[in-house]
Formats: structure tokens, C-alpha cells, sequence
């Protein structure tokens, strides 16, 4: 892949206290990158001040009128990459956790096809990541790692991460289907239903400044339930399609 367009989607919802910071540092690097890279803020319908925020920075963004979740953000962003010609569309979440420096780790094995899809980790070996996450969701995250390759036989260890980059057929899958309630960790099973190669790199990851998660330790324990069902249940149906 020579000189490809590449499409940084930054999903927000309520981010207002921060999405300028992370705008500028994407800018700063897009500035003096080698590649040809691009981003769109895509505003989920946001409560505070973000609209207001996004344009009277002249940040270029999607606004959604209704909070869609992040799967119905992140899936806005890929038809937006879809509809524009990029070749590759990275996810990259807006409240400054991802390192951006790290991009390059997530673009060559694409741009040199030796993955389709590309998924940024904390736990690799090669990750120079201080920022792991809590015990429990370090927990949560290795049962819901075995789950998959339970089903799959492929082993992915940081499976929640949002930190992830696709080619043109992963965009088109994406565009036609993509999870809405646990779009990470479910969207993985229609990837290898699809036979798309998916390779796990490691990358830096911070704490987040701003903002809080919603998933507190009630949530959370609905939260794995749930999401185990649906990677389950996204098992079964990926065999039946094939």
C-alpha cells in the first residue's frame, strides 16, 4: 500500500474539558507525520458543551444528534471513512488515553498487508505501556481474552482496547455491521468469521484525565455477563454464516 489515506475516528461523548488537548496533539503529529492522516471528532450527541466547543475551534467533527453508544459512534466513523476513499480508519478514543505517538506500530503491519486489522495493547511484552488499568478490570479483561479463544483459538489479550486500525475490508465490514453494546470485544468474532487477519501490537496507553468511566463495580459485573454472552452467541452465529 503506497502512501495510503488514513482516517483518525475520535468517538466523544461529554468531552468537552479535554477534546481540545487531544485534537492539538493529533494535529501536532498528523503535521509532521509521513503519513497522510486526517481525523473526524465524531460528537455522541453529547450533554455538555462539546458541540459548542468543536465548532468554535473549526474542529472538523460529525455531530449525532441522539447518543448512539460508542459502537453507533464508531460505526459512523467508518461510513465517514467509507464514503470520503480512506484506505485505512483508526479508532482513537477522545478522552486522551491513547498515545498517538504510537500510531506507527498500529499502520505498518496494514499498510505492509500483514494484517487487515490491527489492535493496540497494553500487555505485550513490547508495550512500553506504565498505564495497565485497575486489578479487577485487568481481571475482567483476561477472562474475556480465554472466552475468545475458547471460541476462536486465536488469543487477543487486550481485548477491550480501543485503540485498533483496518483496511478498506475491514471498514466495509464495519460499515455493514459493527456491535453496539460491546462493540471491542464482540466485534472480534465477526472479524474471524469474516477470515480477517488481525494482528495485536503493543502501544503506550495513559490514564485518562478527564472525564469518568460509566462502569462502576455493579455495571461492571453486568457488563461481563453480558458481553460473554454476546461473544457467545457472535461465536455461533460466525460458524453458522461461514
Amino acid at each position: 500500500m503506497i502512501n495510503p489515506k488514513i482516517l483518525l475516528i475520535i468517538p466523544a461523548y461529554n468531552e468537552s474539558e479535554g477534546i481540545i488537548q487531544v485534537v492539538q496533539k493529533v494535529e501536532q503529529y498528523c503535521k509532521n507525520s509521513k503519513y497522510s492522516i486526517d481525523y473526524v471528532v465524531i460528537n455522541d450527541g453529547s450533554t455538555d458543551n462539546e458541540e459548542e466547543v468543536l465548532k468554535e475551534h473549526n474542529i472538523n467533527h460529525v455531530e449525532l444528534i441522539n447518543n448512539l453508544g460508542i459502537g453507533g459512534a464508531v460505526q459512523t466513523g467508518y461510513l465517514y471513512a467509507k464514503e470520503s476513499g480512506y484506505d485505512i480508519a483508526v479508532q482513537f478514543d477522545g478522552d486522551g488515553q491513547h498515545d498517538i505517538e504510537s500510531l506507527p506500530h498500529l499502520l505498518e503491519p496494514v499498510i505492509n498487508d500483514e494484517a487487515d486489522f490491527t489492535v493496540g495493547s497494553r500487555f505485550l511484552d513490547e508495550s512500553n505501556s506504565e498505564f495497565k488499568s485497575s486489578k479487577s478490570r485487568q481481571f475482567g479483561i483476561k477472562f474475556l481474552s480465554s472466552l475468545i479463544y475458547m471460541s476462536s483459538k486465536i488469543r487477543i489479550k487486550d481485548v477491550t482496547s480501543g485503540y485498533r486500525a483496518g483496511n478498506k475490508k475491514v471498514v466495509n465490514q464495519f460499515v455493514n455491521r459493527y456491535p453496539r453494546q460491546y462493540p471491542e470485544p464482540e466485534s472480534y468474532m465477526h472479524l474471524f468469521a469474516g477470515d480477517i487477519r488481525v494482528k495485536e501490537v503493543g502501544v503506550r496507553m495513559f490514564e485518562r484525565t478527564t472525564g469518568a468511566s460509566s462502569i462502576n463495580m455493579v455495571k461492571g459485573i453486568n457488563y461481563m455477563i453480558s458481553v460473554s454472552l454476546s461473544i457467545l452467541a457472535s461465536s455461533l452465529f460466525g460458524r453458522r454464516d461461514k
